[in-house]
């Protein structure tokens, strides 16, 4: 399946999973489940597109101090709802303003405690999955798929990484098969609006980094097949399934996923 990115200007890694074949031969519908990178300085032609789209809540996975610096546009009309995920080793996959200093930070850390990028990346994304307090979290964006009635958008920095595992999870429960879930993750990678991605390398290559940490930190960048594969691994190897993951580490149940391929089918 060929998996389309919403035009819509100043607004990075934007799709919807409407069309992707799901549980009983059916397919998601169109226009109810949207994720995206941040929503940041989009101008209102962008703000009129979603609210013609019906978008009434807005999911916001940032921890407050992105929020702080880099602020939601408001969509007249749409809830919006802060559910940050977050977790102690998740301090590279979110946004800071004193690049320099906190990359060569970060990349020294990970060095030190990882060895390579990829490995922080799959200890990132299990640590996220199994930890207490981002499973709450994950369980109450779950909730909220359940119960909303119109369209809901979720989003964190670049749309990768938590939006990435929130829409993996998510996938499953509706029936999607796990080739195209992995596709859905890895095709951020093409996603990701190419003027913010050449200034994000620009300022790695004159940052006063080591080449060494600079390579982790582009590392850092990209949605590698291997992260998700990683963590929906470790899931199976814990729990099955990611449905039986969902039930029980998140509380899923059974009329749960009823609900949702119920409301996201055709």
């Amino acid at each position: 399946m060929r998996i389309e990115r919403l035009n819509l200007k100043k607004l990075s890694n934007t799709r919807d999973l409407g069309g992707f074949p799901a549980a009983d031969g059916r397919k998601i519908r169109s226009g109810k489940l949207i994720r995206s990178g941040r929503l940041y300085k989009i101008p209102q032609s962008t703000v009129k597109a979603l609210q013609d789209m019906g978008v009434s809540t807005i999911v916001d996975m940032r921890i407050e101090r992105e929020r702080m610096e880099y602020p939601c546009i408001i969509v007249p009309g749409a809830k919006h709802i802060n559910l940050p995920l977050i977790c102690a080793a998740t301090t590279g996959i979110t946004s800071e303003k004193s690049m320099a200093s906190t990359m060569l930070k970060e990349s020294k850390r990970i060095k030190s405690e990882f060895g390579t990028a990829d490995d922080y990346m799959r200890s990132v994304y299990e640590m996220i999955l199994f930890t207490p307090e981002p499973q709450k979290k994950l369980k109450e964006f779950l909730d909220l798929v359940r119960d909303e009635e119109g369209t809901i958008l979720w989003h964190c920095n670049a749309g990768k990484d938590r939006t990435g595992i929130s829409a993996m999870l998510l996938e499953h429960l509706l029936g999607v098969d796990e080739e195209l879930i992995i596709q859905d993750y890895c095709i951020s990678q093409k996603f990701f609006q190419p003027s913010k991605r050449r200034a994000q390398r620009l300022g790695l290559l004159i940052a006063p980094i080591p080449l060494q940490f600079k390579r982790i930190l582009y590392a850092l960048m990209a949605a590698k097949p291997e992260y998700i594969v990683s963590a929906i691994d470790t899931i199976k190897k814990r729990h099955g399934s990611v449905i039986n993951y969902c039930k029980e580490e998140l509380g899923v149940t059974d009329e749960d996923i009823k609900i949702l391929r119920d409301k996201y089918l055709e």
